[in-house]
């Protein structure tokens, strides 16, 4: 049976970030992407225009029904919106028997909040607790630990303060940091620096949601944490350097980017 990879998150009406970026990633890597949709969004290339959370229950009768019948080998969370939605997908988690990617969506790319900040005492304490592997970016860390990471040395500092609340792995992004893109994945005890080159494209709508779905999808195969956070890592890039304008403002990544080379030319 193929892979099934479960995703928790908010959907973007543009389909660039949140639930459609997730299953789309799934999809490019061959996995059974299923989704439990927490908020809905009216959103776009410029920005989150609305953002609406479902109840607790519509969540929670998402989740058992796709666990309890199709089964998952991985979960993966976004968008979480309110502590009282954190708290029932922390529980749900929990008590599945499988891996999960942890992306603490605080902020979207445009900077628009998607995480109240009486949430985020939760997401400490309940949901970074059960994750195996969370996947901060540098505002994320600085929203949950205080950390502030202006050089790549600092990472490290990150992902210790990270660590601290129980996932785990984790994998601190430095995407935001001049030079190369390099990321930090750690378990406390061994390291791995991650770096790709950064490439010249604005149009980068929804690279958290493709990375953590990429290494839910990769662990869903099997394959350990850092064989996981390494493939995410280079299909991620890719993406990137796919990336295109969409609307008027900025577009999102291409997830499609390795199965169209050979019809586009690219």
């Amino acid at each position: 049976m193929r892979p099934r990879v479960l995703t928790v998150a908010g959907s973007d009406s543009g389909g660039g970030a949140g639930i459609q970026a997730d299953l789309k990633t799934m999809l490019a890597l061959g996995v059974h992407g299923m989704s439990v949709l927490t908020a809905v969004t009216a959103q776009n290339s410029r920005g989150v225009q609305g953002a609406w959370e479902l109840p607790t229950e519509a969540v929670r009768a998402q989740y058992r029904s796709v666990v309890d019948d199709i089964g998952v080998q991985a979960v993966k969370t976004g968008m979480l919106a309110s502590a009282q939605l954190v708290e029932t997908v922390a529980e749900l988690i929990a008590g599945t028997d499988a891996p999960v990617v942890v992306d603490p969506v605080g902020v979207s790319k445009h900077g628009d909040s998607l995480l109240a900040a009486s949430a985020l005492d939760s997401v400490r304490k309940k949901l970074l607790p059960v994750a195996t592997v969370a996947t901060p970016n540098l505002d994320e860390v600085a929203q949950l630990t205080g950390v502030q990471v202006e050089s790549e040395e600092q990472l490290r500092d990150a992902a210790v303060a990270v660590l601290a609340y129980g996932p785990r792995w984790v994998l601190v992004k430095g995407g935001h940091l001049p030079g190369d893109a390099v990321d930090l994945l750690t378990d406390g005890a061994e390291e791995h620096w991650l770096r790709a080159p950064r490439y010249d494209n604005r149009h980068t709508h929804g690279t958290g949601c493709t990375l953590a779905s990429a290494i839910a999808s990769q662990l869903a195969k099997g394959q350990s944490v850092p064989e996981a956070v390494w493939a995410a890592k280079r299909y991620v890039t890719g993406a990137i350097a796919a990336g295109f304008a969409l609307g008027t403002g900025i577009g999102p990544v291409d997830h499609g980017w390795d199965l169209t080379r050979g019809t586009t030319g690219a």
